[in-house]
Protein backbone atom coordinates (compact mmCIF):
# COMPACT_ATOMS: atom_id res chain seq x y z
CA UNK A 1 0.00 0.00 0.00
CA UNK A 2 1.72 3.54 -1.08
CA UNK A 3 0.78 6.60 1.56
CA UNK A 4 0.32 9.95 -0.79
CA UNK A 5 1.00 13.13 0.75
CA UNK A 6 -0.67 16.25 -0.78
CA UNK A 7 0.89 19.46 0.44
CA UNK A 8 1.85 22.85 0.46
CA UNK A 9 2.94 25.81 2.93
CA UNK A 10 3.69 29.43 2.27
CA UNK A 11 6.83 30.64 3.32
CA UNK A 12 9.87 32.67 2.44
CA UNK A 13 12.40 30.93 0.92
CA UNK A 14 15.48 33.27 0.09
CA UNK A 15 16.90 30.87 -1.85
CA UNK A 16 15.16 27.96 -3.18
CA UNK A 17 17.72 26.20 -5.69
CA UNK A 18 19.62 25.96 -3.09
CA UNK A 19 17.26 23.76 -1.01
CA UNK A 20 16.69 21.92 -4.43
CA UNK A 21 19.57 18.95 -4.27
CA UNK A 22 19.22 18.13 -0.82
CA UNK A 23 15.41 18.04 -0.83
CA UNK A 24 15.88 15.36 -3.60
CA UNK A 25 18.24 13.29 -2.36
CA UNK A 26 15.85 12.56 0.96
CA UNK A 27 12.98 11.93 -1.26
CA UNK A 28 15.12 9.42 -3.65
CA UNK A 29 17.19 7.64 -0.72
CA UNK A 30 13.44 6.83 0.65
CA UNK A 31 11.66 5.80 -3.02
CA UNK A 32 9.88 9.17 -2.74
CA UNK A 33 8.26 9.79 -5.63
CA UNK A 34 6.30 12.49 -6.94
CA UNK A 35 6.20 15.89 -7.85
CA UNK A 36 7.46 18.94 -5.10
CA UNK A 37 7.44 22.55 -6.34
CA UNK A 38 10.02 25.29 -4.67
CA UNK A 39 9.65 28.89 -4.97
CA UNK A 40 10.38 31.69 -3.27
CA UNK A 41 7.00 32.04 -1.53
CA UNK A 42 7.15 28.47 -0.37
CA UNK A 43 6.46 24.76 -1.02
CA UNK A 44 3.84 22.49 -3.13
CA UNK A 45 3.52 19.24 -4.22
CA UNK A 46 2.65 15.62 -3.69
CA UNK A 47 4.04 12.56 -3.29
CA UNK A 48 4.01 8.70 -2.12
CA UNK A 49 5.46 6.10 -1.10
CA UNK A 50 6.14 3.79 1.98
CA UNK A 51 4.98 4.91 5.38
CA UNK A 52 8.35 5.05 6.35
CA UNK A 53 9.70 6.38 3.47
CA UNK A 54 7.03 9.69 3.42
CA UNK A 55 7.32 9.93 7.36
CA UNK A 56 10.89 11.02 6.32
CA UNK A 57 10.31 13.35 3.88
CA UNK A 58 7.78 14.85 5.73
CA UNK A 59 10.37 15.09 8.39
CA UNK A 60 12.52 16.61 5.89
CA UNK A 61 10.32 19.45 4.81
CA UNK A 62 8.94 20.22 8.57
CA UNK A 63 12.61 21.44 8.51
CA UNK A 64 13.10 23.66 6.10
CA UNK A 65 13.31 27.08 7.02
CA UNK A 66 9.85 28.11 8.43
CA UNK A 67 8.04 25.10 7.67
CA UNK A 68 7.87 23.35 11.02
CA UNK A 69 3.94 23.69 11.07
CA UNK A 70 3.85 22.20 7.83
CA UNK A 71 0.16 20.50 7.01
CA UNK A 72 -0.64 17.89 4.00
CA UNK A 73 -3.62 15.63 3.83
CA UNK A 74 -2.94 12.04 3.07
CA UNK A 75 -4.67 8.85 1.30
CA UNK A 76 -3.89 5.41 0.15
CA UNK A 77 -3.25 3.82 -2.96
CA UNK A 78 -2.43 0.09 -3.72
CA UNK A 79 -0.47 1.33 -6.96
CA UNK A 80 2.29 3.56 -7.39
CA UNK A 81 0.96 7.17 -7.97
CA UNK A 82 4.02 8.24 -9.86
CA UNK A 83 6.83 6.73 -11.86
CA UNK A 84 9.54 9.19 -10.75
CA UNK A 85 10.55 11.79 -8.36
CA UNK A 86 10.69 15.83 -9.55
CA UNK A 87 11.56 18.66 -7.59
CA UNK A 88 11.08 21.91 -9.71
CA UNK A 89 12.20 25.30 -8.89
CA UNK A 90 9.15 27.56 -10.12
CA UNK A 91 8.47 31.65 -9.66
CA UNK A 92 5.23 30.18 -7.84
CA UNK A 93 4.22 27.67 -6.38
CA UNK A 94 0.52 27.91 -7.54
CA UNK A 95 0.31 30.09 -10.45
CA UNK A 96 -2.03 33.47 -10.41
CA UNK A 97 0.49 36.05 -11.98
CA UNK A 98 -0.47 38.54 -9.02
CA UNK A 99 2.84 40.16 -7.76
CA UNK A 100 1.21 41.33 -4.95
CA UNK A 101 -0.42 38.29 -3.59
CA UNK A 102 0.59 37.21 -0.11
CA UNK A 103 -1.19 34.31 1.51
CA UNK A 104 1.27 34.98 4.69
CA UNK A 105 -0.57 38.42 5.27
CA UNK A 106 -4.07 37.56 5.37
CA UNK A 107 -6.48 34.64 3.74
CA UNK A 108 -10.51 34.26 4.41
CA UNK A 109 -12.21 32.60 7.12
CA UNK A 110 -11.27 28.67 6.86
CA UNK A 111 -14.64 26.40 7.07
CA UNK A 112 -14.13 23.56 8.73
CA UNK A 113 -15.62 20.27 6.48
CA UNK A 114 -18.36 19.32 8.94
CA UNK A 115 -19.68 23.09 8.51
CA UNK A 116 -19.35 24.35 5.29
CA UNK A 117 -23.22 22.31 3.99
CA UNK A 118 -24.55 25.19 6.43
CA UNK A 119 -22.72 27.60 5.16
CA UNK A 120 -23.01 26.97 1.44
CA UNK A 121 -26.52 26.67 1.52
CA UNK A 122 -27.21 30.14 2.69
CA UNK A 123 -29.00 32.44 0.16
CA UNK A 124 -26.80 35.41 0.84
CA UNK A 125 -23.38 32.79 0.06
CA UNK A 126 -22.54 32.55 -3.49
CA UNK A 127 -20.05 29.71 -4.24
CA UNK A 128 -17.15 28.95 -6.48
CA UNK A 129 -15.09 26.69 -7.84
CA UNK A 130 -11.72 27.85 -8.28
CA UNK A 131 -10.52 24.97 -10.27
CA UNK A 132 -9.55 24.19 -13.84
CA UNK A 133 -12.81 23.98 -16.37
CA UNK A 134 -11.48 19.94 -16.55
CA UNK A 135 -11.67 19.16 -12.84
CA UNK A 136 -14.83 21.40 -12.69
CA UNK A 137 -16.50 19.04 -15.33
CA UNK A 138 -16.19 15.76 -13.77
CA UNK A 139 -17.10 16.84 -10.23
CA UNK A 140 -18.39 19.73 -7.55
CA UNK A 141 -20.69 21.00 -4.92
CA UNK A 142 -23.96 21.38 -5.49
CA UNK A 143 -24.90 25.42 -6.92
CA UNK A 144 -21.19 26.32 -7.15
CA UNK A 145 -20.44 28.73 -9.59
CA UNK A 146 -17.81 27.11 -12.28
CA UNK A 147 -15.71 30.10 -14.09
CA UNK A 148 -14.73 28.23 -16.68
CA UNK A 149 -10.94 29.07 -16.79
CA UNK A 150 -8.59 26.99 -18.35
CA UNK A 151 -5.53 27.79 -16.14
CA UNK A 152 -5.73 29.53 -12.69
CA UNK A 153 -3.71 32.57 -13.68
CA UNK A 154 -7.09 33.36 -15.52
CA UNK A 155 -8.93 33.71 -12.57
CA UNK A 156 -8.21 37.68 -11.61
CA UNK A 157 -9.77 38.32 -14.92
CA UNK A 158 -13.03 36.03 -14.68
CA UNK A 159 -13.03 38.20 -11.17
CA UNK A 160 -13.09 41.50 -12.71
CA UNK A 161 -15.37 40.73 -15.46
CA UNK A 162 -18.00 39.06 -13.22
CA UNK A 163 -17.89 41.37 -9.89
CA UNK A 164 -20.87 43.09 -10.16
CA UNK A 165 -23.01 39.94 -9.96
CA UNK A 166 -21.63 39.04 -6.50
CA UNK A 167 -22.08 42.41 -4.60
CA UNK A 168 -23.95 42.17 -1.47
CA UNK A 169 -22.96 38.57 -1.04
CA UNK A 170 -20.88 36.76 0.69
CA UNK A 171 -18.22 34.34 -1.16
CA UNK A 172 -16.99 30.80 -0.58
CA UNK A 173 -14.55 29.23 -2.25
CA UNK A 174 -12.83 25.60 -2.69
CA UNK A 175 -10.45 23.92 -4.40
CA UNK A 176 -8.91 20.43 -4.50
CA UNK A 177 -6.68 21.04 -1.13
CA UNK A 178 -6.95 24.35 -0.42
CA UNK A 179 -3.82 25.77 -1.93
CA UNK A 180 -5.67 27.62 -5.10
CA UNK A 181 -7.98 29.48 -1.98
CA UNK A 182 -5.18 30.68 -0.13
CA UNK A 183 -4.47 33.02 -2.85
CA UNK A 184 -7.99 33.43 -4.37
CA UNK A 185 -9.55 34.37 -1.15
CA UNK A 186 -6.39 37.12 -0.45
CA UNK A 187 -6.76 37.99 -3.82
CA UNK A 188 -10.71 38.87 -2.84
CA UNK A 189 -9.72 40.78 -0.12
CA UNK A 190 -7.70 43.00 -1.97
CA UNK A 191 -10.31 43.47 -3.99
CA UNK A 192 -12.50 45.01 -1.06
CA UNK A 193 -14.98 41.66 -0.46
CA UNK A 194 -15.80 42.01 3.01
CA UNK A 195 -16.79 38.58 3.54
CA UNK A 196 -14.67 35.72 2.20
CA UNK A 197 -14.84 31.73 3.31
CA UNK A 198 -12.63 29.05 2.03
CA UNK A 199 -12.81 25.10 2.52
CA UNK A 200 -10.18 24.13 5.21
CA UNK A 201 -8.42 21.27 3.67
CA UNK A 202 -10.06 21.50 0.28
CA UNK A 203 -11.98 19.33 -1.71
CA UNK A 204 -9.81 16.23 -0.53
CA UNK A 205 -10.40 16.68 3.07
CA UNK A 206 -14.40 17.38 2.85
CA UNK A 207 -14.76 13.44 0.72
CA UNK A 208 -12.19 12.52 3.48
CA UNK A 209 -14.82 13.66 6.74
CA UNK A 210 -18.03 14.07 5.32
CA UNK A 211 -20.27 10.96 4.78
CA UNK A 212 -21.44 10.20 1.58
CA UNK A 213 -25.19 10.85 2.83
CA UNK A 214 -25.07 13.96 4.15
CA UNK A 215 -22.49 15.15 1.34
CA UNK A 216 -23.15 17.77 -0.88
CA UNK A 217 -20.33 17.00 -3.48
CA UNK A 218 -21.74 15.95 -6.73
CA UNK A 219 -19.42 13.72 -8.99
CA UNK A 220 -15.81 13.05 -8.14
CA UNK A 221 -12.56 14.94 -7.69
CA UNK A 222 -9.55 15.29 -9.88
CA UNK A 223 -6.16 14.71 -8.63
CA UNK A 224 -2.94 15.03 -10.07
CA UNK A 225 -1.68 11.68 -9.68
CA UNK A 226 -1.99 8.03 -11.61
CA UNK A 227 -4.86 7.56 -9.46
CA UNK A 228 -6.74 10.75 -11.92
CA UNK A 229 -9.63 10.72 -9.30
CA UNK A 230 -11.21 9.96 -5.76
CA UNK A 231 -14.53 9.56 -4.54
CA UNK A 232 -15.94 9.68 -0.86
CA UNK A 233 -13.54 8.29 1.48
CA UNK A 234 -10.83 9.06 -1.07
CA UNK A 235 -11.35 6.27 -2.25
CA UNK A 236 -10.24 6.15 -6.29
CA UNK A 237 -12.45 6.94 -9.00
CA UNK A 238 -13.58 5.52 -12.09
CA UNK A 239 -11.84 7.94 -14.47
CA UNK A 240 -8.69 7.49 -16.66
CA UNK A 241 -6.24 9.81 -18.20
CA UNK A 242 -5.95 10.82 -21.76
CA UNK A 243 -2.28 11.04 -22.58
CA UNK A 244 -3.09 13.53 -25.55
CA UNK A 245 -4.32 16.45 -23.60
CA UNK A 246 -4.33 15.28 -20.06
CA UNK A 247 -8.17 15.55 -19.26
CA UNK A 248 -10.15 13.13 -17.03
CA UNK A 249 -12.11 10.47 -19.26
CA UNK A 250 -14.56 7.80 -18.26
CA UNK A 251 -13.65 3.80 -19.20
CA UNK A 252 -16.49 3.89 -22.08
CA UNK A 253 -15.05 7.13 -23.39
CA UNK A 254 -12.31 4.62 -24.87
CA UNK A 255 -14.94 3.55 -27.04
CA UNK A 256 -16.00 6.26 -28.58
CA UNK A 257 -14.80 6.48 -32.25
CA UNK A 258 -12.62 9.67 -31.29
CA UNK A 259 -10.11 7.49 -28.64
CA UNK A 260 -6.91 6.51 -29.84
CA UNK A 261 -4.77 5.18 -26.71
CA UNK A 262 -1.86 7.95 -25.94
CA UNK A 263 -3.17 10.44 -29.39
CA UNK A 264 -6.48 11.87 -28.35
CA UNK A 265 -9.99 11.35 -26.88
CA UNK A 266 -13.36 13.49 -27.45
CA UNK A 267 -12.07 16.00 -25.87
CA UNK A 268 -9.22 16.91 -27.39
CA UNK A 269 -9.21 15.26 -30.79
CA UNK A 270 -9.66 18.25 -32.97
CA UNK A 271 -7.84 19.96 -31.18
CA UNK A 272 -4.38 18.98 -31.94
CA UNK A 273 -3.32 18.68 -35.54
CA UNK A 274 -1.99 15.50 -37.31
CA UNK A 275 1.78 16.58 -36.58
CA UNK A 276 0.61 16.58 -32.70
CA UNK A 277 -0.85 13.18 -33.33
CA UNK A 278 2.15 11.72 -34.77
CA UNK A 279 4.39 13.00 -32.33
CA UNK A 280 2.04 11.52 -29.62
CA UNK A 281 1.98 7.97 -31.71
CA UNK A 282 6.01 8.11 -31.51
CA UNK A 283 5.85 8.86 -27.74
CA UNK A 284 3.55 5.40 -27.46
CA UNK A 285 5.73 3.50 -29.53
CA UNK A 286 8.69 4.84 -27.64
CA UNK A 287 7.29 3.58 -24.41
CA UNK A 288 5.96 0.32 -25.34
CA UNK A 289 9.43 0.02 -26.59
CA UNK A 290 11.03 0.96 -23.08
CA UNK A 291 8.55 -1.45 -21.37
CA UNK A 292 9.13 -4.35 -23.45
CA UNK A 293 13.33 -3.87 -22.91
CA UNK A 294 12.57 -3.88 -18.80
CA UNK A 295 10.57 -6.64 -19.13
CA UNK A 296 13.12 -8.29 -21.23
CA UNK A 297 15.27 -7.69 -18.35
CA UNK A 298 13.49 -9.07 -15.80
CA UNK A 299 12.79 -12.12 -17.36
Amino acid sequence: MYVIAALYHFTRFDDPAALKPGLARQCCSHDVKGTLLLAPEGINGTIAGSRAGIDAALAYIRGLPDCADLEWKESQSDTPPFGKLKVRLKREIVTMRQPDIDPRARVGHYVEPEDWNALIQQPDVAVIDTRNDYEVAIGTFEGAIDPQTQSFGEFPDWWERHKSQFEGKRIAMFCTGGIRCEKSTNFLLGQGVEEVFHLRGGILKYLEDVPKDESTWQGSCFVFDNRVSVDHGLVEGPHLLCHGCRRPILPEDTRRPEYEAGVACHHCEAETSSADKARFRERQKQMRLTRERQNRIAG
